[in-house]
């Protein structure tokens, strides 16, 4: 994919623009101290001055594996060159987000006719660059822009393999790239444990499409490749938390609980079975073991009778005496969930994770800004602070917009290699983050953004265009690259 003189001009000032707006959002809204941003701070200076990655436990340096070391090791790296400032991390993740702009552009050019390949690269490395929800992240210390970055990387080197063509499992041709994937994936999973969802739908693509027994040994040898590119990055982590904390842990506990410590299983089994709004993880879940909980936060969908209002009544009344959850505490929540999910098992497991990957998707993502995200009722919030409603407002309709864009360049593009691995990813992993996650983030589905992006730029792949459908294209390219 060449660019003429006009084009490069284009790209250039997307990537201007893209550099402005993560500048202003820098400058304007830097968060370095909220979350698990001082924790990763944390490990990364420990690490780096003493040589331990860990923290202190009752005044005492302690080793850890309470988070997998990718994103410390970026700050450590920051650190040790642009000196122990959050603003430097910032500014790296400013490098690194219009980095995977310039991946997102690829991505959406991989998707899209050869002769509009320009015009979607350049439409998708606008859309990326002006995006307010990726960008927003370049602003804080945490694992977002990083995962967004190794996310899209092998995303577009899972494509770059021909990931729906029959012609890739007859050769060893790319046999290169299978392990390269691999070996993207497992760094981004030295970031955030959850990235190899990514390969898991890689996975299902090919079953599905090359599920014959001629194909099954083929199949097997690139599941290997995957897996072997995907442990390599993973084997020292592997191996320090075997030498240093004597255990296996390939990657960190689900819960992050210290020694002696236990997750509190029965209370997120309890609010599985309700929660599924934002603001109630602030009011609810994120003040468990540090604040008094009111039965005045919790919503009237988290009871079925006045009787169970009471018992969960008389646990938090038990709890805010002492603000530490006790076992016997927690089996209680975990007993009425029990109860609850038996009573009224579809709203357990399918109307609460509905709910929640609602929240995932049509946010309006202030969770990092100055602004509540509240609309309605619309008269009240105009009313009270016009600016706060303005600005939600513009970011509801920015998110729709880029979802809008998303589903129609999906169907445009339903006929490209790669369509089917996209689409199967972004479901998987809001499947997984509605399911086996309690706090319904939006954050979670971020690195879904470089897809969705993509596939929104497909829209201008038909502009002003009567070409044939993108199947006859691929077509059409894929014998000529045969043609002796």
């Amino acid at each position: 994919m060449t660019f003429d003189r006009k084009m490069r001009a284009n790209a250039v000032c997307a990537v201007l623009a893209g550099l402005a707006l993560r500048i202003f959002l820098v400058a304007r809204f830097p968060v370095s101290d909220s979350g698990d941003s001082p924790f990763y701070i944390q490990l990364a200076t420990n690490w780096l001055r003493n040589g331990i990655y860990g923290f202190p436990i009752h005044g005492l340096l302690t080793p850890v594996d309470m988070r997998v070391p990718g994103y410390p090791a970026l700050i450590a790296a920051v650190f040790a060159v642009g000196g122990n400032s959050p603003r430097s991390i910032m500014a790296a993740q400013i490098l690194v987000d219009l980095a995977t702009c310039v991946v997102i552009a690829l991505i959406a050019a991989r998707l899209a006719p050869p002769s509009l390949r320009r015009r979607v690269a350049i439409a998708a490395l606008w859309i990326a660059a002006l995006c307010p929800f990726t960008a927003n992240y370049t602003a804080v210390v945490l694992t977002e822009t990083l995962t967004i970055f190794l996310t899209a990387l092998a995303t577009l080197v899972l494509l770059e393999t021909d990931l729906l063509s029959n012609a890739v499992l007859d050769s060893w041709s790319h046999t290169r790239r299978w392990f390269l994937a691999g070996i993207v994936v497992g760094f981004g999973t030295l970031v955030r444990p959850e990235t190899p969802l990514l390969l898991f739908a890689a996975a299902i693509v090919l079953l599905i499409k090359c599920w014959r027994p001629s194909n099954r040994p083929n199949l097997a040898r690139i599941f290997l490749l995957l897996a072997l590119g995907v442990a390599l990055p993973i084997l020292p982590w592997v191996a320090r938390n075997w030498h240093t904390l004597h255990e296996w842990q390939p990657l960190a506990p689900r819960y992050s609980e210290l020694p002696g410590e236990y997750a509190p299983l029965g209370f997120n089994a309890w609010t599985n079975t309700w929660l599924w709004r934002y603001r109630d993880v602030y009011l609810i879940t994120w003040k468990l073991d540090d604040q008094e909980i009111s039965m005045d936060d919790i919503p009237p969908s988290a009871f079925d009778s006045p009787e169970e209002r009471d018992r969960v009544c008389n646990i938090f009344d038990q709890y805010n005496y002492t603000l530490t959850l006790s076992r016997e505490q927690d089996e209680a929540l975990g007993e009425i969930a029990t109860e609850r999910t038996r009573r009224y098992p579809l709203r357990t497991y399918l109307r609460i994770p509905l709910l929640r990957s609602l929240t995932l998707w049509f946010s309006p993502r202030v969770e990092l800004l100055p602004f509540s995200g509240h609309l309605w009722p619309l008269r009240d919030e105009w009313q009270d602070d016009r600016k706060d409603f303005e600005v939600t407002l513009a970011l509801v309709l920015a998110n729709g917009i880029i979802i809008a864009l998303a589903i129609a360049g999906a169907w445009i593009a339903r006929r490209s290699p790669g369509w089917a691995f996209l689409l199967v990813f972004i479901l998987l992993r809001t499947w997984f983050f509605t399911i086996f996650v309690e706090t319904p983030e939006p954050r979670y589905v971020l690195e879904c953004f470089p897809d969705v992006i993509a596939l929104a730029a497909q829209v201008w792949s038909v502009r002003f265009s009567s070409l044939p459908p993108a199947r006859d294209v691929w077509s059409d390219e894929r014998s000529a690259e045969s043609a002796p």
